[in-house]
C-alpha cells in the first residue's frame, strides 16, 4: 500500500468547517484512486464537550448543504481514565446513525485544554463508484470532556450514495469552531 499526498488543510482559529471538493485548490477525488485517507493531526476544539465529525456530497448534490448522503454506521470506543480507574469497551449508540444524514461523529464531548486534541485516520473505500454503497472506517484517540478519559474510538459504516459518486467531504465540529489542527488527505494505491 502506497500513500500519495493530496492536500492539506490547516484550521488556526475559527474555521467552521474544513472542505476537499474534487477539481478544487487541487483536490483530486475521483476514480484516480480506489481508497482515500485523511489523516487528522491535533484537530482541536473550539469549544468544550464538542464532536468532531464528516458528512459527504456525491455529484448528484456537488456544491449542496451536506445534508442529503445518507449513513448507516457504528461508534464504539476503548477508555480509561487518568486516575487509572474506569477503563471500558463501549458501544455508543449516541454516535451511529441509521440511514441518517446528520455529520457522522468521528470524536464524543472532546475536553479543549491546549494539550489535548484528537488524532485519527479515516478511510473512504471506493467513493467514486456508482454501482455500491461506500464503506469506511476510521479510528483515533481523544481525551473525553469529562474525567479526563483517553478514548481510543472505532467507527464503521456506509454511506448510501449507491448510483452517485461522491467527490466532496467536509469536517466540521457539531457546534463552535475547528480551534487548530490539520487534515491530510492522500491516495492510496
Amino acid at each position: 500500500m502506497g500513500l500519495t499526498f493530496i492536500k492539506s488543510a490547516t484550521a488556526s482559529g475559527s474555521p467552521a468547517v474544513i472542505s476537499f471538493v474534487d477539481g478544487t485548490s487541487d483536490v483530486v477525488f475521483d476514480n484516480t484512486y480506489n481508497e482515500y485517507q485523511f489523516h487528522f493531526v491535533n484537530i482541536h476544539a473550539g469549544t468544550d464537550s464538542d464532536a468532531f465529525g464528516f458528512q459527504v456530497n456525491s455529484t448528484n448534490d456537488a456544491g449542496g448543504g451536506y445534508d442529503t448522503s445518507p449513513i448507516t454506521s457504528t461508534f464504539f470506543k476503548a477508555e480509561h481514565n487518568e486516575a487509572g480507574a474506569g477503563g471500558a469497551l463501549t458501544y455508543t449508540t449516541s454516535g451511529d446513525q441509521a440511514q441518517g444524514t446528520a455529520y457522522q461523529r468521528l470524536t464524543y464531548d472532546m475536553e479543549i485544554a491546549t494539550d489535548e486534541a484528537f488524532s485519527g485516520v479515516l478511510t473512504l473505500y471506493d467513493p467514486s463508484s456508482t454501482t455500491y454503497v461506500k464503506h469506511f472506517t476510521a479510528t483515533g484517540n481523544y481525551v473525553h470532556h469529562s474525567g479526563k478519559y483517553s478514548q481510543n474510538i472505532f467507527v464503521a459504516g456506509y454511506i448510501n450514495d449507491y448510483q452517485y459518486a461522491i467527490d466532496e467531504i467536509n469536517f466540521k465540529m457539531e457546534s463552535g469552531n475547528i480551534d487548530a489542527g490539520t487534515i491530510y488527505m492522500y491516495g492510496v494505491s
